[in-house]
């Protein structure tokens, strides 16, 4: 084993149905042993408030040694993680197959597992991520829901800070009385026949936020792959549970992974892709569902079958190549989101985007500090808006005429920022897709 862990890393598969996976001894020894790892390290101190938060309880000990920190206090180190992956994939030199065997997110996983198992979910934090229920209600009642939920509601949201916990003063998705699965079905795009991706055909993965909260994403995706002659076919069994699998809520991503899976077989077997509109449903069905239920074979199929949308346009560009119609001169900030970089695929979307003929593409590559679910919430929000600090700081230096951002909740968090302050800008983010589809003119 070389020192730094040269080797490419790779994950070991979540042993969750292991008693011993919350067993409060042997997790809390597993706990010291990283933290001590961490702490003798520090390489991550900007990273998150996860951290800070460490290293602050270590030192506070006055002999610089993690055995000496309570066990209770590790709580608020676990509380701080997003599971944005960004320690595992960008910072940390031992992660396996490094003798040393470090993988802070999915320690800070096994521990919110454990905590569930003990003392269940608080009700309202289990209420907020229901997605599907929640999307599926507001879309028969959009106008309400998009005035209850709207950012100086004097008289809902400090309501819903105090009964539910989401801040009042953070931004939400608004919510559409038609979702993208019944758009895309009452006015399919035509499919180009003489594009040179002509031969592909794919199922696109609808995910909840394009779904319920903006299909713009979706039709933008359907337009683009019909200009390319990609046959596309818009499909939504359920959420993907990245919602579930921040709370630790295990068995039901399990749940959702068989669920899902089976339901996408038939169109892979069929000779389809699988696109994701979201970064973070990508993550979770490329990586996370092949190490949570090992041995499905529908899960290991669909993994191998999925594509996020920038990946799949650039995947078109490298081998048929792109269908003419692109109009020059974009000029995009580009926020590379933690979760597309968690596929270790590379920048796509920037690649995307510089298809463009004259794209001028800023790209910001750290954190918007939003985390999902975890973000809204009212313990969170003031930490969230610290660490996108400087990631709005240089998408306002960027200057450019769009924001974008692969994922919505931080392209929103992003936007947030920049509306606030002395030179306040308002900013309507988007999804990298939505403005290569501007460009074809769609």
């Amino acid at each position: 084993m070389r020192e730094g862990s040269l080797e490419a890393p790779t994950r070991h598969v979540i042993d969750w149905t292991n008693p011993d996976y919350i067993d409060e001894t042997k997790l809390d020894a597993e706990m010291r042993r990283q933290f001590d790892i961490c702490h003798g390290c520090r390489r991550c101190f900007n990273l998150c408030d996860s951290f800070p938060r460490l290293f602050d309880l270590v030192d506070a000990t006055g002999d610089d040694e993690v055995h000496n920190v309570k066990s209770s206090d590790f709580k608020s180190v676990v509380d701080a993680c997003t599971l944005c992956d960004m320690c595992y994939m960008t910072k940390c030199p031992y992660v396996p197959p490094h003798e040393f065997n470090i993988d802070f997110p999915h320690l800070m996983l096994r521990y919110r597992v454990a905590e569930r198992a003990k003392k269940g979910t608080p009700f309202w934090d289990k209420e907020l991520t229901e997605t599907d229920r929640n999307g599926a209600l507001a879309s028969f009642v959009p106008g309400l829901a998009n005035w209850a939920s709207k950012r100086g509601n004097g008289l809902t949201r400090p309501l819903m800070e105090k009964v539910a916990g989401v801040a009042k003063d953070v931004e939400l998705p608004k919510f559409h009385g038609k979702t993208f699965q019944a758009l895309a079905k009452a006015n399919p795009p035509a499919v180009n026949a003489d594009a040179p991706a002509k031969a592909r055909k794919a199922v696109i993965y609808a995910t909840c936020f394009a779904n319920y909260n903006n299909p713009e994403i979706g039709t933008a995706a359907l337009s683009v792959l019909a200009k390319n002659g990609v046959k596309a076919e818009v499909v939504y069994p359920a959420c993907c549970g990245m919602p579930q699998l921040e709370q630790g809520d295990i068995a039901r991503v399990a749940e959702k992974a068989k669920e899902i899976s089976k339901a996408l077989r038939p169109y892979i077997d069929a000779g389809n892709d699988v696109i994701a509109l979201v970064p973070s449903c990508a993550l979770m069905m490329k990586s996370e569902w092949p190490l949570i239920v090992p041995d499905d074979e529908n899960v290991k199929v669909l993994a191998r079958a999925t594509y996020d949308i920038s990946e799949y346009i650039v995947d078109i560009a490298t081998k048929e190549g792109l269908a003419p119609g692109l109009q020059a001169g974009a000029s995009v900030a580009l926020h590379f989101a933690c979760h597309a970089r968690a596929q270790n695929m590379g920048a796509k979307a920037a690649e995307m985007l510089k298809l463009i003929p004259q794209a001028d593409v800023a790209i910001i590559e750290r954190c918007s500090g939003h985390g999902g679910s975890w973000g809204v919430k009212k313990a969170n929000f003031e930490v969230a808006t610290k660490f996108a600090r400087q990631t709005v700081r240089k998408a306002a230096d960027a200057n450019k005429t769009y924001l974008a951002s692969e994922c919505p909740l931080a392209g929103k968090h992003i936007a947030q920022g920049l509306g606030t302050g002395e030179n306040a800008k308002s900013v309507d983010p988007l999804h990298p897709i939505q403005i290569f589809a501007k460009a074809y003119g769609l």
